[in-house]
């Protein structure tokens, strides 16, 4: 009896408590954005700018009906998925390429050109969108996703190089060997012997690269004029209108925009904890 009591006693400490606590005020306070605009999104349209309740009293789905039946916005949500999609996979392919050559290969003035790529991220978009605005539209790919997915792409790599490279360096290189011995190329070998191994990298490079192009705004603002080639964030910027602000068809839209982000994390929530955490504890 004694020692349930000593365990009881363990399990309701104070600094356990006090953990507990502090966690559930911290989740509440990162979740009540999202879980207010779940509310507005379900409330009336005469309910929206009354508080309290806080509640409403008649939950309802008609902002999320003129958010897809009334707006362009299943358009934008399909620009979106192409754009982030296909972002995603041209920043692993050469990402992956480019991480491979500087870790498994070697090849004079690694660190130089690991700081060259990582300065690339250091410029702020705000200060070079004129100048990419110019060359979009001497391109004619103004108005078009491939501006949004070449752009994106060009912005991510630097995050992705440096993950992926990262990864490959924990891969012994006399297994990059082996697979020469037998016969591999250099790209088959990084298909079939690298990359398997450093999957958790991948992944984690692939749900940052998507996450990043699924928000992003001031190019997707800049090089789109119509919903033929708008994303998700422009769209919900530019439904207010002149004389009112229609709260409950953003809210709805905003929800719709978190839903593929949310799934996608809790889809890869054990390979992006193995990519962030990887390396941290020595064996």
């Amino acid at each position: 009896m004694s020692a349930r009591n000593t365990d009881l006693h363990r399990k309701l400490s104070p600094g356990k408590a006090f953990f507990g606590l502090s966690l559930g005020v911290v989740t509440l306070y990162s979740l009540w954005p999202l879980l207010w605009q779940l509310l507005t999104s379900l409330k009336p349209e005469a309910e929206l700018t009354t508080l309290p309740p806080l509640l409403p009293a008649r939950w309802t789905w008609e902002h999320y009906r003129i958010v897809f039946a009334q707006s362009p916005f299943p358009r934008l949500v399909l620009n979106s998925a192409l754009v982030a999609s296909l972002s995603t996979i041209l920043t692993l392919l050469v990402g992956a390429t480019a991480g491979m050559a500087l870790s498994q290969v070697r090849i004079p003035a690694r660190k130089p050109i690991l700081a060259l790529v990582l300065s690339v991220s250091m410029f702020p978009p705000i200060a070079i969108v004129s100048p990419l605005y110019i060359l979009i539209r001497a391109l004619g790919l103004r108005d078009t996703p491939w501006a949004l997915i070449l752009l994106h792409t060009t912005f991510s790599l630097p995050l992705a190089i440096w993950i992926l490279t990262n990864f490959f360096d924990k891969i012994p290189r006399e297994i990059y060997a082996a697979a020469q011995v037998d016969g591999c190329s250099p790209l088959q070998a990084l298909i079939h012997a690298v990359l398997p191994l450093a999957a958790p990298g991948v992944f984690t490079a692939a749900i940052f690269v998507f996450i990043y192009s699924w928000n992003e705004f001031l190019f997707a603002l800049t090089f789109s004029a119509t919903a033929r080639s708008r994303t998700v964030p422009v769209g919900i910027a530019l439904f207010p209108g002149v004389q009112e602000v229609p709260w409950g068809d953003i809210a709805a839209a905003t929800i719709v925009a978190i839903v593929p982000l949310l799934v996608l994390a809790a889809l890869c929530q054990r390979r992006i904890v193995e990519g962030l955490t990887a390396g941290a504890v020595k064996g």
